[in-house]
């Protein structure tokens, strides 16, 4: 089988040569920067590292790093919309977002956003909005998608479309949940202005190269450890049909399966989720309430492709390689017969070992 042949079979609940391996194809399947440089370190590689996410430091995989590990999928994300630096290090993005990175942090923490301390529709109205159709956002975009594609790779177009999220950091965390109960209308209304930049978005990424994509991924948390974020009741009267219409969109410009990335227990919310047409479901967090992946895969894996699996909270950085390639033999013996793609809980972080990451790897190739 070649890449695509693999991933496409696996989507489809069939049997592969392999388990298919997806590493940084999206910006929560991945490695950080600091854990990226110690990895090319064991390996000898010495080439500067890219940034593919600024805010949670994800570093761009190079080509050599994914022939070694005989990665089977390929990320294509939009151009960077640019930011605003200030002298002290912190800066703003296009959401009016401004951030900083402590000394003590590798990642960039959310100083203040632009309707902290309350707004009105009418500051809505007046925010200056990012335009999804900007076209220095898809820029080679194209050429990408076309160029992977006729290398046999499984192609994953990025739409990091998390409208909670954005609407979370531009009013608060607690406004948000206050309001979701109180003043829906309000935060209905701010997610409603960022899913329409992103709809726009998607419809550049996606026009004339649709049938050329084989996975759309698109993330939006909604869990804790301990349970889904707000009830199922809420999601489903305030975030369900917003992200129906984001999913339909694809659906018209697209065949791809539709990966949804959301951490924590979701476990609750997965009927509505294969309802709306979500097709795999990242990142599968073991250590979390309700997410057992002998469970899910019993009860949804006729309808979902799981993605994820092996923990990078416990396993990866404090279990010895050992450890790890018993992990990952466990996961791909209960994930038997397709509908499995293999990845760490979210991305790599700086305290797991090149030999834990070598040991993930060696597994996922060398047990069928």
């Amino acid at each position: 089988m070649n890449h695509r042949e693999r991933v496409r079979m696996a989507l489809e609940h069939k049997k592969t040569d392999r388990v298919p391996i997806d590493f940084g194809s999206t910006a929560n399947t991945g490695i950080t920067i600091k854990a990226y440089e110690a990895l090319k370190n064991y390996l000898g590689i010495k080439k500067p590292n890219l940034e593919l996410d600024k805010v949670m430091q994800v570093a761009k995989i190079d080509e050599e790093v994914l022939e070694l590990f005989d990665v089977d999928t390929r990320g294509v994300h939009p151009k960077s919309s640019g930011n605003k630096i200030f002298k002290n290090g912190s800066y703003e993005d296009m959401w009016g977002i401004l951030r900083t990175k402590p000394k003590s942090s590798m990642y960039y923490d959310v100083i203040q956003g632009p309707f902290q301390y309350n707004f009105s529709i009418s500051d809505l109205d007046k925010f200056n909005w990012p335009d999804g159709k900007e076209k220095s956002r898809i820029k080679g975009v194209r050429e990408e998608i076309i160029s992977h594609y006729y290398k046999g790779y499984a192609v994953v177009v990025n739409m990091r479309v998390a409208f909670i999220e954005f609407s979370q950091l531009m009013m608060g965390m607690e406004n948000w949940c206050i309001d979701i109960l109180t003043n829906p209308s309000r935060v209905c209304e701010l997610m409603d202005r960022i899913l329409n930049y992103h709809l726009d978005l998607t419809s550049s990424m996606l026009n004339g190269v649709g049938e050329k994509v084989d996975i759309v991924a698109y993330g939006d948390d909604l869990g804790t450890q301990k349970g889904p974020l707000i009830s199922p009741e809420l999601y489903r009267k305030h975030i369900k049909p917003r992200q129906s219409r984001l999913i339909k969109l694809i659906k018209e410009k697209t065949s791809a399966k539709i990966f949804y990335h959301s951490c924590g227990d979701i476990y609750s919310l997965i009927p509505d989720f294969i309802e709306i047409g979500i097709d795999i479901l990242n990142p599968i967090q073991p250590v979390s309430k309700n997410m057992d992946l002998n469970k899910l895969k019993q009860e949804f894996g006729n309808k979902l492709t799981l993605s994820g699996g092996i923990d990078t909270q416990r396993l990866l950085p404090y279990g010895s390689p050992k450890d790890v390639r018993v992990e990952v033999k466990k996961r791909i013996k209960q994930m038997e017969g397709g509908g499995y793609i293999l990845n760490p809980v979210h991305n790599i972080q700086s305290d797991v070992p090149p030999e834990n990451i070598m040991a993930m790897f060696e597994a996922a190739l060398s047990f069928n």
